[in-house]
């Protein structure tokens, strides 16, 4: 909602490389656990989402939304975090 170009910034800042994906990762909500929905969810976080999480094996994955930590935890066994969790494990 707000944007990402200041969290964007603060990584950079740090010497991070980002790796930034657009759409969605197809959760949504309660959507991809809706019934019927969820075969719809899964192809959804096959255009952007997975992809990219299994090009980048050992980045860390950081999600603002919800639905998008679980979708990866779900769909590649990863963990996702959003920048405070990150800032927080690394003072």
């Amino acid at each position: 909602m707000l944007g990402w170009a200041a969290d964007a910034e603060i990584l950079q800042r740090t010497g991070a490389e980002l790796v930034t994906l657009g759409g969605c990762c197809g959760l949504a909500g309660n959507f991809g656990v809706e019934r019927g929905h969820y075969e719809v969810s899964v192809k959804v976080a096959e255009h952007d989402l997975l992809p990219a999480l299994r090009e980048h094996p050992e980045a860390i994955v950081l999600a603002d939304g919800f639905s998008c930590r679980k979708q990866v935890k779900d769909l590649e066994a990863r963990d996702a975090m959003t920048l405070g969790e990150l800032i927080a494990a690394h003072r």
